[in-house]
């Protein structure tokens, strides 16, 4: 078996992007792969964008653009083209036979960006799945295109222990953490079980990635959350307990960041983490206000959203980094329940957010403050079970209790 030798290789890439209706905001996905791009580590020398009806079946680009992205890529001297979609293997093999140079796509790069941030056991087991999942399908035609260029995009993970697996040896590799991601997924479902025994509520923090939701997270409860401005800075969810100021407790969640044309093998592989989201209580959507194409991310998040069943949950849009942005007023969403203008790295807002929060998980609540005889501590635990016990003081005539009750229990326990 041949071994390919790995060294570090700055990449100069064409970002390349065909464009099927007017109504399609290629170019500014093609400034998006940009920014993928630099995150991965390389560095982009030229763009083109083909305008036509439809995707080319077998080259992407049309027949006639060929030469002309030939001759770009010996001008800028590039070692290889990333399309801002995703390529078939017959694709990728052919683009690679016609332009000789590395080819790769949309998938691949947020793949590779992925696999550089993975740091749990968890998250790597979800972003070697996703890549194998993807180089199944395209093992011939990426041998040829990844040993033309010893490193780079779409060599982190799995492919710097075996480039040359083949299909049998991906698929038992696939088996194999597809039981480890059951084990996973078992071992969330117990923790939720956990959490709905404690009566604990949870809100799920989602955003299109690089929106700020680590900061809000680390501002909000000192979580430690890695921050950087790039695309992805975070891939492993956490969870905090945040402690209100009328007494309530609600676990956040950060989640892994939306963006557009989010690959179908990292919904697969990520369901567990994203699944987050579906079995919160509130969804927390962060908005960057500063991006000047903050209304189609907001769109996006939405989709992957309804993609993931995320559904019939009170949604909080925080509309983020005002300190960036100078007309504010303008700003609205209409299928948020409340919305408000903040500054996670700041501060602004967020005391106005923990109310809202708080509010949100009265709504369906009562307050109780009552002496219970001990002949019936008994309902003390059905208190406990379905609401939130905030003060248990026990006193020579009984049990003193200060709750809040769900609406159903109320008449058992304030009699």
């Amino acid at each position: 078996m041949e071994l390919y030798k790995m060294q570090q290789i700055t990449e100069r890439v064409i970002l390349v992007g065909v464009q099927t209706s007017p109504y399609e905001q290629t170019k500014e996905s093609l400034k998006e792969l940009a920014e993928l791009t630099h995150t991965a580590g390389a560095g982009v020398v030229g763009e083109m964008i083909q305008v036509r009806e439809s995707i080319h079946p077998s080259l992407y680009i049309g027949k006639g653009k060929i030469e002309e992205l030939r001759s770009m890529i010996y001008a800028c001297d590039a070692t290889g083209i990333i399309c801002d979609d995703e390529l078939s293997a017959v694709q990728m093999n052919n683009l690679e036979q016609e332009l000789e140079c590395k080819v790769m796509d949309r998938t691949l790069l947020i793949l590779d960006i992925f696999a550089s941030r993975a740091i749990t056991s968890e998250g790597k087991i979800q972003v070697e799945l996703a890549q194998l999942r993807y180089r199944a399908a395209r093992l011939v035609g990426m041998r040829n295109s990844l040993s033309r260029l010893g490193g780079g995009i779409g060599t982190r993970g799995p492919g710097e222990k075996k480039l040359e697996m083949d299909r049998r040896l991906i698929r038992t590799r696939i088996s194999r953490l597809k039981k480890d991601l059951e084990a996973v997924q078992q071992h969330r479902d117990l923790i939720r079980a956990q959490r709905t025994k404690g009566n604990l509520k949870i809100a799920a923090i989602v955003g299109y990635t690089n929106a700020g939701k680590s900061t809000l997270l680390n501002t909000l409860t000192s979580a430690g959350v890695l921050e950087e401005d790039k695309l992805f800075a975070t891939l492993d969810p956490t969870t905090r307990a945040l402690d209100l100021d009328d007494g309530q407790q609600i676990l956040l969640t950060d989640t892994v960041g939306f963006i557009r044309k989010l690959p179908h093998h990292l919904i697969e592989a990520f369901k567990s983490t994203l699944e987050e989201a579906r079995y919160a209580d509130i969804i927390v959507h962060v908005v960057d206000v500063s991006n000047p194409q903050y209304e189609i991310q907001m769109h996006v998040v939405y989709e992957t959203l309804r993609e993931l069943k995320v559904e019939d949950k009170k949604v909080v849009t925080l509309f983020n980094k005002i300190d960036k942005k100078s007309d504010t007023e303008h700003l609205r969403d209409s299928r948020a329940d409340y919305t408000l203008r903040v500054s996670a790295r700041r501060g602004d807002g967020l005391e106005e957010f923990k109310k809202i929060l708080g509010q949100i998980l009265s709504e369906n609540q009562i307050y109780i403050e009552r002496l219970f005889p001990y002949e019936k501590a008994g309902l003390i635990q059905l208190i406990r079970g379905k609401g939130q016990l905030l003060v248990e003081e026990y006193k020579e005539d009984g049990i003193l209790v200060k709750a809040r009750v769900p609406r159903e229990i109320y008449g058992k326990v304030s009699d």
